[in-house]
C-alpha cells in the first residue's frame, strides 16, 4: 500500500505542477487578448460571418478556456478528487479530439476554405467605411498598408463594391491616385497573406505540436491519478 501512496504522491505532485504552468500559461494569453483589444480599441475581423472573430477574442477565449481547464485540473490533484480528475480529463479529451476533427477537415477541404474564405471577404468589402463598420475599415487599411495589396483576389473587387478604391490601394498618395490604376497596389491581399502564412508555417506547427504534446500528458497524467485514486479508496474500504 505504501507503494500505491507513493506513486499518488508522485503523480499528484507531477500533475499539480503540470496544470500549474498549464494556468499560468492560460493567464498570460488571457493578458495579451486583453491587452490587444484595448490597444487596437475597434480594430476587428475581415469577416462578415464571423465578425467577433478577431485576434484580440481568440485570445481571450482562449486564454480563458485553458484558465478553467488548468484550474479544474489543480484542484483535482489537490483534493483527489475522482470526479474532478474525470472532469478535466473528459473536458481536455474534448478539445483534443475537435482540434483533431478540425486539422482533419482543413487538412481535406483546403480548397473550398480558401475559396469560401474569399467569398467572404470579398462580401465585406460593401461595409468598408460604412457606419458601425470602424472595425472592419480598419483591418483593410492595415492589412492593404502592411502587405501591400489591393482587393482580395485583385483592385478589380472593390471596383464591384465600390465606386472607387480606398486610399490604401494607392502606393503613392496623390489626389488623383484613386482615378490611375497604374498607382495602386497590384498584388492580391489573399495570396499575399497566404504566403505570408506559409513562410511561417513551422514556427505554427512547432507550436501547435507542442500544445498537443502537453494535452496528451495532461490526459495520461489525469488518468493514472485518477487509478490511484481509485486503487486507494477500494484499499481503505
Amino acid at each position: 500500500m505504501s507503494m500505491t501512496r507513493g506513486c499518488l504522491l508522485c503523480i499528484k505532485i507531477t500533475m499539480f505542477i503540470f496544470n500549474l504552468i498549464f494556468w499560468l500559461g492560460g493567464c498570460g494569453i488571457l493578458g495579451v487578448g486583453v491587452w490587444l483589444a484595448v490597444t487596437q480599441g475597434k480594430f476587428a475581423t475581415l469577416s462578415v460571418s464571423f465578425p467577433s472573430l478577431s485576434a484580440a477574442s481568440l485570445f481571450m477565449v482562449t486564454g480563458s478556456i485553458i484558465m478553467v481547464v488548468g484550474f479544474i485540473g489543480c484542484l483535482g490533484a489537490v483534493t483527489e478528487h475522482r470526479c474532478l480528475l474525470l472532469t478535466f480529463f473528459v473536458i481536455l479529451l474534448i478539445i483534443f479530439l475537435l482540434e483533431m476533427v478540425s486539422m482533419a477537415l482543413f487538412f481535406t477541404y483546403t480548397e473550398q476554405f480558401h475559396n469560401y474564405a474569399q467569398d467572404d471577404l470579398k462580401k465585406g468589402l460593401q461595409l468598408y467605411n460604412t457606419t458601425g463598420n470602424l472595425g472592419l475599415t480598419n483591418a483593410w487599411d492595415i492589412v492593404q498598408t502592411e502587405f501591400r495589396c489591393c482587393g482580395v483576389k485583385n483592385a478589380s473587387d472593390w471596383l464591384e463594391s465600390k465606386d472607387s478604391v480606398p486610399h490604401t490601394c494607392c502606393a503613392e498618395h496623390s489626389p488623383a491616385c484613386k482615378s490611375n490604376p497604374s498607382l495602386w497596389w497590384h498584388d492580391a491581399c489573399y495570396n499575399k497573406v497566404r504566403k505570408w502564412v506559409e513562410t511561417n508555417i513551422r514556427s505554427v506547427g512547432i507550436f501547435g505540436i507542442c500544445i498537443l504534446v502537453v494535452q496528451v500528458f495532461g490526459l495520461i497524467f489525469s488518468m493514472l491519478m485518477y487509478c490511484q485514486v481509485v486503487k486507494a479508496e477500494k484499499y481503505y474500504e
